[in-house]
């Protein structure tokens, strides 16, 4: 099966939050210098919340997160994660469409992480994050070198840049190739 169209699945999501990778790619560490109090973020292909308790952190009481997954699972997961909790209010679960994110909200941050790959469409994919991100915001778009090779990976920055998002950085990530975006 092609990676463009498998998606990780949800019996191996304790991978994904584990000690080892929060060693190796701390959220908080990763996103803070992108993310202020009070912004509101897309987390798509948020899993089951590795990046998503962070973000509501750094966000603060009047930030939001919109955690975006195309598995009920995935966000099943995050919802027993994040039940109880002070951030619980401050992250608004969304079961995305196979092909389609179909939130309505406006974004000032919109994270991608090691989840482009899975896109079938990704110039249909990247106009619908674009629409619903603010003037001046930005999408933080991780991949991992192991999935993605170094020529794919700039063809999709060329591919991003045709929709008016502007490269500004390529932020350091251990085993990872990335590209922080402007609108």
């Amino acid at each position: 099966m092609n990676n463009k169209n498998r998606v990780c699945p949800v019996e191996i999501a304790g991978s994904l939050d584990n000690k080892i990778r929060r060693w190796l790619q701390n959220p908080a560490k990763i996103l803070k210098p992108f993310i202020k109090e009070g912004m509101t973020v897309l987390d798509v292909g948020c899993g089951p919340g590795f990046f998503t308790v962070a973000i509501a952190e750094l966000v603060g009481r009047n930030g939001k997160v919109l955690a975006a997954d195309l598995q009920e699972g995935m966000l099943q997961k995050l919802q027993q994660k994040i039940r109880g909790t002070e951030i619980e209010e401050r992250i608004k679960l969304h079961k995305s469409e196979q092909n389609k994110i179909g939130i309505t909200e406006k974004v000032d941050f919109i994270l991608a992480f090691y989840m482009m790959h899975e896109v079938p469409n990704q110039e249909n994919f990247i106009s619908e994050l674009k629409s619903f991100l603010n003037p001046g915001g930005l999408i933080f778009i991780v991949e991992p070198k192991f999935h993605v090779s170094k020529k794919a990976f700039e063809e999709m920055v060329k591919k991003v840049g045709s929709y008016g998002l502007t490269s500004i950085e390529n932020p350091k990530l251990p085993l990872s190739r990335t590209v922080l975006l402007k609108n």
